[in-house]
């Protein structure tokens, strides 16, 4: 109840301030106090959003032939000692196949930090594209004359005509493309240290 009455709260008060002013013939931006913009159309619709959602599906695309890969080998390799059953003692056949299970278990446990860390690596995604894109979205808004930015999804109700979303998805395209490394206005996308993608 609390939530909903603070969202009622707030279109409420975007009702009461009234129409928006004309829009800035020398800025091109909607004039108003109040702003919203919808953050999750601003990752999936500018290029650099896709590009670091395409980077994140080749990373998940390299991970899944690594597993792969070493599922065939590890077949391979329990073939092979399943064939020397019969020319070793029980104790030998016994410790090789101690030695291989601990193998499997290991290569299994380090498969999956691989994928929670590549997991944790795309839900990260939103906020650090957020962050690469924060002075252009800042400066849009001061060139509205905005005092705010609120989430389009949390306002109930709203005249389009405050939305930003569009221009900054324009503004951010215009600036950085997809913001490969090369370009001077290319922000820094890369994973925090700590956390691993699943490469070798």
């Amino acid at each position: 109840m609390t939530c909903l009455r603070g969202l009622a709260i707030a279109a409420v008060a975007l009702i009461c301030l009234g129409p928006p002013q004309a829009q800035a013939q020398d800025v091109g931006v909607v004039q108003n106090d109040i702003l919203v913009l919808d953050p999750e159309r601003l990752f999936e619709q500018t290029e650099l959003g896709q590009r670091m959602v395409a980077d994140h599906q080749a990373e998940r695309e390299k991970l899944a032939a690594r597993n792969r890969k070493l599922e065939a080998e590890l077949e391979a390799e329990e073939k092979r000692l399943t064939e020397l059953r019969a020319e070793t003692s029980p104790e030998e056949f016994r410790d090789l196949a101690d030695a291989f299970d601990a193998k499997v278990q290991e290569i299994r446990r380090d498969s999956e930090r691989r994928v929670v860390d590549l997991e944790r690596d795309r839900e990260r995604l939103p906020l650090q594209f957020l962050r690469a894109v924060e002075p252009i979205v800042t400066e849009v808004m001061r060139e509205a004359g905005g005092v705010v930015v609120l989430d389009a999804r949390t306002v109930l109700f709203r005249s389009e005509s405050i939305d930003v979303t569009d221009t900054a998805i324009t503004r951010i395209d215009r600036a950085l493309g997809d913001g490969r490394a090369g370009s001077d206005s290319a922000p820094d996308t890369t994973p925090e240290p700590g956390a691993d993608s699943g490469s070798d």
